[in-house]
């Protein structure tokens, strides 16, 4: 046993070296959704992210990616499955499958909880010494929004995805037929000692037209609303007093301030358009307000 690898417990060795399987619904990450990294419970490999996470019902944990170069495959000992392991140590996680339809990736990880540790993104923060926050925002097409929003400094990392509506991990072809009640919207990491959340939203109402009741620009629909989602009490007082200028400049704002809630990132097809393809927004271009 390499001398870093971390003790375990009967059960935990019976699954992770002896290769057993946790019995369906009973590990605590099954309905677990918290942000943050999977990691090998024995070697500390970082394994999978919460992004990738998705509700299979099957009754383990379940993603639909990991991350590039963590997971091992080898065909089961039945010579009917294929077996996933930590690259790292070997451990044993459970199994993968494919052609199930459940996700657009049309894959799932299947793994004991046993085989993992979770570390939320804060602790992930607090132990680099940088303490990170989000911030939740939907203003039209994502693309733009997340293109612009991750020019400013600070911001660490911006995902594109929905929010609001009343379906578990809804898909594009679902949001864009107005079926789930979602709203386009992008997740904003940001550090909070070099950017302020009212900078951030700020930044949010001069990149798009909160006036705009209908969608924004030639994208038209419910799932473009104009849209903050806020999760404190200054969060609120923040975007209510930003809305107040804006409109004692004679702005007539639209935009809904609504409380925090489940966030689903978009297929990996949305994320980082504008870098990818080498074009500019469409309807999103930066307009001082304030």
């Amino acid at each position: 046993m390499a001398s870093d690898w971390k003790p375990l417990s009967p059960e935990e060795h019976r699954v992770i070296v002896d290769k057993g399987t946790e019995a369906p619904f009973s590990g605590e990450y099954n309905d677990f959704f918290a942000s943050g990294t999977y990691v090998c419970r024995r070697c500390e490999a970082p394994l999978y992210r919460s992004a990738d996470k998705f509700p299979s019902h099957c009754g383990w944990p379940s993603f639909d990616g990991e991350i590039e170069g963590a997971v091992r495959r080898e065909v089961d000992a039945d010579g009917r499955r294929t077996e996933i392991l930590c690259a790292r140590c070997g451990g044993h996680l459970g199994h993968v499958f494919e052609g199930e339809m459940l996700t657009a990736k049309n894959v799932r990880h299947c793994v004991n909880s046993l085989s993992m540790h979770f570390v939320s993104n804060q602790d992930q923060s607090e132990k680099e010494g940088r303490a990170m926050h989000k911030a939740y925002f939907a203003g039209g097409c994502f693309w733009g929004v997340e293109h612009l929003m991750r020019q400013q400094p600070g911001v660490v990392d911006v995902v594109s995805g929905y929010m609001g509506g009343h379906m578990d991990n809804p898909t594009y072809q679902e949001v864009c037929a107005r079926t789930t009640g979602h709203l386009e919207a992008v997740e904003v990491t940001y550090k909070p000692d070099e950017v302020g959340y009212e900078t951030l939203a700020r930044l949010f109402f001069e990149i798009h037209d909160p006036t705009q009741a209908d969608g924004q620009g030639p994208d038209l629909g419910e799932q473009y609303l104009s849209a903050v989602f806020v999760g404190s009490d200054d969060e609120r007082k923040i975007i209510e007093q930003l809305i107040a200028q804006l409109r004692e400049k004679g702005l007539e704002v639209v935009t809904r301030v609504l409380p925090v809630v489940r966030f689903w990132k978009a297929e990996e097809y949305h994320q980082r358009y504008y870098e990818r393809t080498g074009k500019e927004p469409y309807c999103h271009v930066y307009t001082p307000r304030f």
